[in-house]
């Protein structure tokens, strides 16, 4: 791009997300000056020995100070007290976003703390990995996912265009919707799986350690995945699950619903309903394939190398938000 979308960008936290958002901001010039900032001294000076940012400060209120965007990445728990400590430093006409996978507890956190000069507009990038970290990160992890910004209703409308044009230019594409709404929907789609991951992996772990038999040495692809999911970061999912309880509370029941059909129909041996069961949920793994948000290839594409160039690589899965 010839002319940066934002002179500043503060970027506060710098793990998978606000790493990738250091390389792609840089690859695209879409800022004039990027500041990188954490509360470890270590991450910050990994960061910088990365060349994420152009500054790099460990006060998240120095950080922001001139920022034109604000970037907050940091686990949900923690979006509340990054507001408070930002809030006095802020330029007025700033646009402030978050990359948190909960929205209305996010909103609930940040809102109050924040000023009333600045435009506050929440944001969840459905990308990610399990990988955690400044080094984590890629420029092409948004390329081809959903930004879900969850605008509050006295939003300006040309601050939401413009974080809007930000995030397209990261390779997103962008959706709006209710806070409410977006919790609900990824505690389907993101949440709830994750949860399951994690149980079953300390199911197998538990069984391998009663029984003595070699679990873990024989998975088959399916645990395997299983197991890349509960790889994710502890902290984030600690956060969320404790950060969108309801809507995870309302998803865990209702799976829990179907799963003892499924028990019911396994243990009476209804082939029909079984049969019927795998032909729509595989109906709807194409669907997912068909809108460009996985690829149809053996063993998930593993076998591709990481990350090749942008024009030559296919989305990646997102396994961690």
């Amino acid at each position: 791009m010839s002319d940066p979308m934002f002179d500043r960008v503060a970027l506060v936290g710098i793990g998978l997300i606000g790493s990738s958002l250091a390389h792609v901001i840089r690859r695209e010039g879409l800022a004039g000056t990027i500041v990188v900032s954490t509360r470890s001294a270590a991450t910050l000076e990994r960061a910088a020995e990365l060349d994420l940012g152009d500054v790099y400060e460990g006060d998240p209120a120095k950080a922001v100070e001139n920022a034109d965007l604000v970037i907050v990445s940091v686990p949900v728990g923690a979006s509340g007290a990054v507001a408070r400590a930002i809030a006095p430093a802020l330029k007025a006409g700033a646009i402030v976003t978050d990359v948190g996978s909960t929205k209305g507890s996010v909103v609930s956190q940040m809102a109050p703390e924040l000023p009333s000069s600045v435009h506050f507009i929440p944001g969840h990038p459905i990308a990610g990995t399990e990988r955690s970290g400044p080094d984590a990160g890629f420029a092409d992890l948004f390329d081809g996912r959903w930004c879900i910004l969850t605008p509050l209703p006295d939003t300006d409308p040309d601050a939401l265009a413009r974080l809007s044009g930000f995030w397209e230019a990261c390779g997103s594409k962008v959706d709006v919707m209710d806070p409410a709404h977006h919790d609900m929907v990824l505690a389907i789609v993101s949440h709830l799986p994750h949860i399951i991951a994690y149980n079953i992996v300390g199911t197998a772990d538990d069984l391998e350690a009663v029984t003595k038999s070699e679990v873990i040495k024989y998975s088959a692809s399916g645990f395997r995945d299983f197991t890349r999911l509960a790889a994710s970061d502890p902290t984030m999912w600690r956060d969320v699950c404790l950060h969108n309880r309801e809507a995870i509370l309302e998803m865990l029941a209702r799976f829990s619903e179907d799963l003892s059909a499924l028990q019911r129909a396994i243990r009476w041996g209804d082939g029909d309903k079984l049969f019927d069961l795998f032909t729509h949920t595989r109906a709807v793994r194409r669907s997912i394939i068909e809108a460009g948000q996985d690829i149809d290839v053996p063993d998930f594409g593993r076998h591709v190398v990481a990350h090749p160039p942008r024009d030559a690589r296919e989305p990646e899965k997102s396994g961690s938000s």
